[in-house]
C-alpha cells in the first residue's frame, strides 16, 4: 500500500515527540514492504525553532520526505494557526496527493501544516486516519497547561493564548472542527486517558484507542555504552520545560543525597532548573544526548522518573526505560499511570513525599528493581511491539476498507436515497480487544 503521513513538524526539521511516532511508523511500514510519503512543513520549524538546529536525519529505503516551504514563509503556517486552513500549503498538499495518489492518508499534528481544514482534502479512496498526539484538538496550546500554573480543568483560551503569546485562534468559536472531523474514517488516541480527555472535553466523534510501539532498532546502531559512575543515581530525560516536573526530582535530590540525579535534555526552563540544584553535589546535567546516549543512560539507572505536569499523551519515556529493563517512577497523571498499570513496571507517585519514598524504596531493594525492570521489559516485547501495533494499525484499515466496500455496495443496490457517507468515525477494530500474546517480538 501507499501511504501518505502529513504533519508539521518531521526529521531534520523536528523536535522529537509527534515526530518520532511518525518516523518509527514510517520506517516499520517500509521494512514491511509499503511505500510512504511523509508531507510536513519547514516553516514552521523555522517560525518556532528558536535556538533548535535541524537534526541529522536520513530517511531509509522506501520512505521519501516532502518538506514544503511557501514564498510567505512564516506567513504561511501563521494563516493556518489564525484560520484553520492550510491556507499558502493547500494547492502543494493537493498536488502531492494527486502525484502519490495514497491507499491511507494518516494525519498527525496538523497544527501549522493545514489545521482542521485539511481534513476535507479530497484523497478519493483513501483511508483517512488521525492520531492525536497531543491535546490539540481540545486546547490551542496542545498541553492543557492553564496559564503557565497548572492544569487546565475548566477551559479560559482565550485568556490563556494571550498569557502564554499566541494569538488567539477564532476558528475554534465555529464549527469548522466538528465539521472537519467528519471526514475521518478513524480518530486514534494512543491512550485511554487521552480518549476519556477528548471526549469530556467537547470531542463527540468516536475515537479508537491504538498505543504506541517502540521498534527494536529505535536508537540506532552502534550502541552506546553504558555509563559508569561511582554512586547509584536516577534519570530523567526530555525537554527541559516547566511542564516535565523535573523541579520536583530536583528536590527530591535534596532530600537523598545518597542518591544522584541525571538530567539529560535542553530547553528553557534549563537556567531555571540549574539554579534550583546550585549547591547540590548530587545532581548533573547531562545535556542533549542521542537516543543511544539516553538509552545507555537508562540502563544504568535504579530507575528512569517522568514527573510530567500536564496530561500526557503516552509518554515515550517509558517504553525507553523499558528497552533497557529499568523501572519507571511516574506521577499520577494523564497516560503514565496506565502504562504502569498494563505492565507492572515501576511506582506511581502523587505528591513529592511519595516520591521521595518511590526513589528511596527503589534504591533499598535490588529485587524490587529487577522485578519491575523485567516487567515493564517483557510489556514493551509484547504489547507495545512493532509486530503488535502493525496488525492491530493494519488491521484498522482493513475493517475501514471493508465497511466501505459495503456502504458502497448498499448504496448501489438502494439507489440515491440509501447513499451513507464514508466520513464517519467508527468504533475500536476488534484487533484492538486482541489479547497480548499476538504481540511477541520475532
Amino acid at each position: 500500500m501507499k501511504f501518505a503521513m502529513i504533519t508539521t513538524f518531521f526529521g531534520p526539521h523536528s523536535f522529537g515527540g509527534d515526530a518520532a511516532f511518525v518516523d518509527r511508523l514510517s520506517r516499520a511500514l517500509a521494512r514491511h514492504g509499503h511505500e510512504v510519503h511523509v508531507i510536513y512543513c519547514r516553516d514552521a520549524f523555522e517560525m518556532v525553532r528558536g535556538d533548535q538546529t535541524p537534526r541529522p536525519y536520513e530517511p531509509p529505503p522506501g520512505v521519501t520526505i516532502h518538506a514544503l516551504s511557501s514564498r510567505v514563509g512564516p506567513l504561511s503556517p501563521l494563516a493556518t494557526h489564525q484560520t484553520g486552513q492550510p491556507a499558502f500549503k493547500a494547492n502543494a498538499i493537493r498536488s502531492l496527493l494527486k502525484s502519490i495518489r495514497p491507499d491511507v492518508v494518516h494525519f498527525h499534528n496538523l497544527s501549522l501544516i493545514g489545521g482542521p481544514g485539511l481534513l476535507s482534502i479530497p484523497t478519493p479512496g483513501a483511508v483517512k486516519l488521525m492520531t492525536a498526539h497531543e491535546h490539540w484538538l481540545v486546547c490551542p496550546l496542545h498541553v492543557l497547561w492553564k496559564f503557565g500554573e497548572g492544569v487546565c480543568e475548566a477551559p479560559s483560551c482565550v485568556r490563556c493564548s494571550v498569557q502564554a503569546g499566541r494569538p488567539p485562534q477564532l476558528w475554534r468559536g465555529s464549527d469548522l472542527l466538528e465539521r472537519s472531523l467528519r471526514h475521518l474514517d478513524a480518530l486514534i488516541a494512543p491512550s485511554q486517558s487521552t480518549l476519556r480527555e477528548h471526549a469530556r472535553r467537547g470531542i463527540k466523534v468516536p475515537m479508537t484507542h491504538l498505543p504506541y510501539f517502540l521498534p527494536a532498532d529505535y536508537t540506532g546502531l552502534p550502541a552506546a555504552p553504558t555509563p559508569i559512575h561511582d554512586r547509584p543515581y536516577v534519570a530523567v530525560a526530555g525537554r527541559l520545560e516547566k511542564i516535565k516536573g523535573f523541579q520536583d526530582v530536583i528536590e527530591a535530590a535534596r532530600r537523598l543525597p545518597h542518591i544522584d540525579l541525571r538530567i539529560a535534555g535542553s530547553g528553557p526552563f534549563e537556567a531555571d532548573l540549574r539554579g534550583q540544584a546550585e549547591g547540590l553535589p548530587n545532581v548533573h546535567f547531562e545535556g542533549r544526548l542521542d537516543s543511544a546516549e539516553v538509552a545507555a543512560l537508562f540502563r544504568g539507572a535504579l530507575a528512569v522518573a517522568v514527573p510530567s505536569l500536564v496530561y500526557e499523551t503516552f509518554g515515550y519515556v517509558v517504553l525507553e526505560a523499558f528497552a533497557e529493563k529499568t523501572p519507571v517512577i511516574v506521577r499520577d497523571l494523564g497516560a503514565l499511570p496506565e502504562l504502569v498499570a498494563e505492565s507492572g513496571g515501576g511506582l506511581v507517585f502523587r505528591t513529592n513525599d511519595e516520591l521521595v519514598e518511590a526513589l528511596d524504596r527503589l534504591a533499598g531493594d535490588a529485587d524490587l528493581r529487577i522485578k519491575l525492570g523485567c516487567d515493564g521489559y517483557l510489556a514493551r516485547l509484547g504489547i507495545w511491539s512493532e509486530v503488535e501495533h502493525l496488525h492491530r494499525y493494519l488491521g484498522l484499515i482493513e475493517q475501514e476498507r471493508r465497511g466501505r466496500r459495503v456502504r458502497i455496495d448498499q448504496a448501489h443496490r438502494s439507489g440515491p436515497r440509501g447513499h451513507r457517507s464514508t466520513g464517519s468515525v467508527r468504533g475500536p477494530h476488534p484487533a484492538l480487544e486482541r489479547g497480548r500474546e499476538a504481540g511477541a517480538e520475532s
